[in-house]
């Protein structure tokens, strides 16, 4: 093929200057955000950054009073700049300066906050004391700080998680009047038990979501900050853009790359597919890609950026809490599944590239090779952060020095010293970058404190597996179809709720059943981590590729459907991990043998899976319907990695590229790959 030649001038520009301010992302769970200037600006910038150095004080000095006394301090410090940063209508329109209403909100947030640990009724361990046994003003100021935590959600996620955890109160509330032969019925709970469990005990609002939010998501967010600005998003996309420029599949291959590489940085599925799209989208159009197909690669890529080491989503942080891991164990149990997706990605990249009759293109540009040799320090401190948790250092520290790194690092490139003002905009954008998981995370808490009291979690994950008994007494099978109807329900949930609060709410929920049915934890833990986060790429909604076709230009909604078919082999890869033993071993637990030979069968499982949804066999062309079919039941019968069905899924893959290959006779030599 000719080749046509790319200049950056089509994109815009390559990157980004380095003067603009970092646009830190963590998870998606965010509406647009006021963009603030003025005093107003300066204000809120300056309480976010006293907010970074209590954060990063915490992490080497913590407050004497203890974790919850923290919290508190946090959620003080936090909450206020939900209402200012971030506007009362959902749809984003509004005014860009905060309303009396919303200064109201942020000075009753400060009051409703810091009570507790006022000298008022005794300071905060007369608070504590009166723990079940609360007094008037502590019901009604924990009412107030309960509508606002809602209504922080509510500005910055939109209205669907406000609603699940109205309808957590209400059944904390009615549940006693439900019929006691109801599996879910149970004794009732008064408003001030609820009010209590929220505001006075470390289930609620101070509970382990809220933690990990402050101690652990928050430096991740400042160190994003701090690598922006230094030059690593710049460098990671131009490192990307030269390293593929002369093969036909470069502009597929780039986009990928800059996607893992620029997931990094940002932590969030949405915003790194936007990011890469404004600089790759340029490249695919001019190789032949049409919109949607490259919309939903970049929305596939993107989504990535949640399931990838070293910086996973921030319901990861959660699963570590949970299980009572280190971050480094769940970083190791993300490996394997996470080579498995973007092989899949690339398989498909390779397919339509055939498919498509995409173009190369030649892309003027520095050598990877110069690029690496002048700023490949930049993977200095994500190198640091898991030399670091291999040495057994805390999380928050292993993150915090990993950030030092990249600010002394950043004197390298003259364009990117973090001078002073650079410092005080990396962490007070790290702070702000934080605030919509702040509300996520503090509005969980109304659903994990009324779970825990009324013991929902149980009785609905008994209702689960109930179900699937109904249908069969096989334990195989009651297993099979529990984990079916588990993913049905953690598609469903994800589709209006935050990732952050999708993996919460199916851990208490989803979580058990599989644990009783004798999945072993960690598996039942990422099987619900990554259902929650596949919500990105799941249509209707699709927040990932709805970014991603804004970009392009292409149908919102083909271009759901085509991210849903790169993102495949990320919707049945975590069923291997619960449905059989070995499954354990792609999450790197089983020996080493039993994990070499469990990731190349799920390898050729994913190339199967390619093969039925991308329709063309690699080095053989283009695959019919029947192939398709075969190849789809081969994916399926590999990923349940036992001795017989690995034996036929083979056969069944050796058959579908058979069939490929005798149909290829008949078509000319050009259409075959």
């Amino acid at each position: 093929m000719g080749g046509d030649r790319y200049s950056p001038g089509d994109a815009g520009a390559l990157t980004s200057t380095m003067d603009d301010p970092p646009a830190v992302h963590y998870d998606d769970e965010e509406l647009p955000a006021r963009s603030l200037s003025g005093r107003v600006g300066l204000g809120v910038s300056i309480v976010a950054f006293l907010v970074a150095l209590l954060v990063l004080g915490q992490v080497f000095r913590p407050l004497a009073r203890g974790s919850q006394f923290y919290l508190i301090i946090f959620l003080a410090g936090t909450l206020p700049l939900v209402f200012l940063a971030y506007r009362a209508r959902i749809t984003g329109a509004g005014r860009e300066r905060p309303t009396l209403p919303d200064w109201l909100l942020a000075g009753l947030a400060v009051v409703t906050c810091l009570y507790p640990v006022s000298p008022l009724h005794g300071g905060y361990d007369g608070f504590l004391d009166r723990q079940g046994l609360l007094e008037p003003i502590d019901i009604v100021l924990g009412a107030v700080l309960l509508i606002l935590v809602v209504e922080a959600c509510r500005r910055t996620t939109g209205i669907a998680l406000p609603l699940v955890c109205l309808a957590f109160l209400a059944y904390g509330y009615y549940g006693g009047l439900l019929p006691q032969s109801w599996p879910i019925a149970h004794a009732g709970l008064d408003f001030a038990q609820i009010v209590d469990a929220l505001y006075n005990s470390g289930s609620g609002f101070y509970g382990t979501p809220l933690d990990v939010a402050a101690t652990y998501i928050v430096l991740f967010t400042i160190y994003g900050a701090v690598l922006d600005l230094s030059g690593a998003s710049r460098f990671f996309v131009d490192l990307s853009v030269a390293a593929f420029r002369k093969s036909r599949s470069a502009a597929g291959r780039t986009a990928v790359a800059a996607g893992f590489l620029l997931g990094t940085v940002s932590g969030s599925g949405t915003a790194t597919a936007v990011s890469v799209g404004a600089v790759t989208w340029p490249l695919l159009r001019r190789a032949g890609y049409p919109p949607e197909q490259a919309g939903g690669m970049l929305a596939a890529a993107g989504v990535g950026a949640i399931l990838s080491p070293p910086t996973l989503g921030a319901a990861a942080f959660i699963v570590a809490e949970y299980l009572d891991v280190s971050y480094l164990t769940v970083l190791g149990w993300a490996t394997i599944p996470t080579l498995l997706y973007y092989l899949g990605i690339l398989l498909a990249v390779e397919i339509d590239v055939r498919r498509f009759r995409v173009r190369s293109i030649e892309v003027p540009t520095t050598s990877a090779w110069r690029l690496l040799l002048r700023f490949g320090y930049h993977f200095s401190s994500l190198i640091l952060i898991v030399v670091l948790l291999a040495l057994d250092v805390n999380a928050t520290r292993a993150v915090v020095y990993a950030t030092l790194a990249a600010f002394l690092l950043s004197f390298l490139d003259p364009r990117a010293r973090m001078t002073p003002p650079r410092v005080f905009t990396a962490l007070s954008a790290g702070v702000r970058g934080v605030l919509p998981v702040v509300a996520v995370c503090a509005a969980a808490g109304i659903i994990t404190a009324t779970t825990t009291k009324t013991g929902l979690g149980a009785q609905l994950a008994s209702l689960l597996v109930a179900g699937a008994q109904a249908v069969t007494t096989n334990p195989t099978a009651v297993l099979a179809l529990t984990v079916a109807l588990a993913a049905v329900a953690l598609a469903i949930l994800g589709l209006a709720v935050p990732v952050t609060a999708s993996f919460i709410i199916g851990w208490v929920i989803i979580g058990p059943a599989l644990l009783g049915l004798g999945v072993p934890a960690p598996a039942a833990a990422m099987f619900v981590f990554y259902y929650s986060v596949l919500s990105e790429v799941t249509p209707p909604t699709a927040l990932a590729a709805v970014g991603a076709s804004a970009i392009t230009g292409g149908r919102t909604v083909p271009t759901m459907w085509q991210a849903l078919k790169y993102a495949l082999p990320a919707f049945l890869v975590p069923v291997a991990f619960v449905l059989t033993d070995s499954g354990s071993d792609l999450l790197a637990q089983g020996s080493f043998t039993g994990m070499v030979w469990t990731t190349a069968v799920a390898c050729l499982a994913v190339l199967a899976l390619a093969v039925a949804t991308g329709g063309w066999v690699p080095g053989i062309g283009r695959a019919g319907t029947p192939s398709r079919v075969l190849a789809a039941a081969a994916g399926l019968l590999l990923l349940y990695l036992e001795p017989l069905t690995i034996t036929i899924g083979v056969l069944a893959l050796a058959a579908a590229a058979g069939w490929a290959f005798f149909d290829g006779k008949k078509e000319s030599p050009t259409e075959r790959g």
